[in-house]
């Protein structure tokens, strides 16, 4: 199994409803976020490549657009949590991303700081 991976990043706000009153993460706070994707085949192409990077362009112009320097709370249709944002870049990158049939996303992790993350990943069958 071949695995590749490529990191994005951008800044953006939120505040995460439903916690108990007082909690800092209620506020409205921001962060530097990291996402990371992550792809698996078992071949690789004439070229040597689980698949070109540039091919995770339009994921990264997705970023750019709709979530660098937004209001995250304005974005998602739920709480702006990395574990959602985890599972919505995955779906995204699953739904958009043009991949060679041999190819798949294998999971995404999200990054709010340098010592925090969450992942997101299916279930194994």
């Amino acid at each position: 199994m071949y695995r590749i991976g490529k990191q994005f990043r951008f800044e953006a706000a939120h505040s995460l409803p439903n916690l108990p009153e007082g909690h800092q993460c209620a506020r409205v706070h921001g962060h530097s976020y990291t996402v990371e994707v992550h792809l698996v085949s078992d071949e690789l192409t004439q070229s040597g490549f689980v698949v070109d990077f540039a091919e995770l362009g339009p994921f990264s112009t997705h970023i750019r657009d709709n979530f660098d320097h937004h209001d995250l709370n304005t974005v998602l249709d739920a709480p702006p949590t990395s574990e959602h944002l985890a599972a919505y870049f995955y779906r995204w990158c699953c739904d958009h991303l043009r991949l060679p049939d041999q190819v798949r996303v294998e999971r995404v992790r999200i990054s709010e700081t340098a010592s925090t993350f969450a992942e997101y990943a299916p279930s194994s069958p």
